[in-house]
């Protein structure tokens, strides 16, 4: 049985985590505000976007890309965006299950990590990681979805990528993200809400060069909404599990502090009893 002692240091020590999940309840409720805010804002531009480059290529019957074209090749790519650190709940865990079980052929495979769970968790396993981001600020930088899109076209253009998918946590609220894995590269333009509807689009200075532009800032676009989506949805994620932490502590606390009472009321009762038998020993 736990003396009074150790029951009391083990509810400080308690008590001392529930000051730390506490702040970083209240660290990740401040960066969730402000990364909900950039996340819808980016959500809102980026369906526009898409929706004027999807009408854009899909108004047009004699316009090819290398991005457009589906060349059927063997190699995947998956760009996998996690944390750089743990205690946000399953956070990590399901967004890594859910590209498992999308991935087919191991070793037809490659990878570009962004967050240390991520790439920790596959290089362990033996996946191919061709790249690696790690350390991504709070608020993205859009250089930084530049920086990505360029290698992931890069690797496409040489072959290592044959197709991509665009892996992360897409934000709905603080108490629900979801994972999601869409295609990025080939690019396969949508159907159009006006099916039939042609529109003739003048290109400027010609169609070849206009792709070669607006292909490249459309996934740009993609990967850099990703990113903030993920973000807010990594900083719910921790802002629920660090309250969760925080109750549990309370409940342990509480829990602690009634076997304490119980302890002390013993061990006083022990005393009484001693006292007593001691007074009729001397009778």
């Amino acid at each position: 049985m736990q003396s009074m002692r150790d029951i009391k240091r083990r509810i400080r020590s308690v008590q001392n985590t529930q000051k730390i999940t506490r702040a970083m309840k209240m660290v990740a409720a401040a960066k969730l505000k402000k990364a909900q805010e950039r996340a819808e804002g980016a959500r809102t531009f980026f369906e526009k976007t898409r929706s004027i480059f999807h009408n854009v290529v899909g108004a047009a019957t004699d316009l090819t890309h290398p991005l457009l074209v589906n060349r059927g090749g063997e190699n995947v790519g998956y760009i996998i965006v996690t944390a750089d650190r743990g205690l946000a709940g399953g956070y990590n865990v399901r967004m890594i299950n859910e590209v498992v079980q999308h991935i087919e052929d191991k070793d037809n495979t490659s990878l570009i990590t962004i967050g240390r769970k991520g790439r920790d968790y596959f290089s362990r396993r033996k996946y191919n990681i061709v790249s690696e981001y790690i350390g991504i600020e709070d608020n993205p930088e859009f250089t930084t979805a530049q920086k990505i899109s360029q290698e992931v076209i890069q690797l496409h253009e040489t072959a290592v990528f044959d197709r991509v998918y665009l892996c992360y946590m897409r934000f709905q609220s603080a108490l629900t993200q979801i994972p999601t894995i869409v295609p990025l590269l080939p690019i396969e333009p949508e159907e159009t809400e006006h099916e039939g509807r042609k529109v003739e689009y003048i290109y400027e200075p010609s169609a070849g060069e206009v792709l070669d532009w607006i292909v490249p800032k459309y996934m740009e676009n993609i990967i850099y909404s990703a990113l903030l989506e993920a973000k807010a949805s990594e900083f719910g994620a921790r802002m629920t599990a660090m309250d969760s932490a925080t109750e549990n502590a309370e409940e342990i606390v509480d829990k602690l502090t009634l076997k304490y009472n119980r302890a002390r009321q013993a061990a006083i009762t022990t005393e009484i009893s001693e006292i007593i038998g001691g007074a009729e020993a001397l009778k």
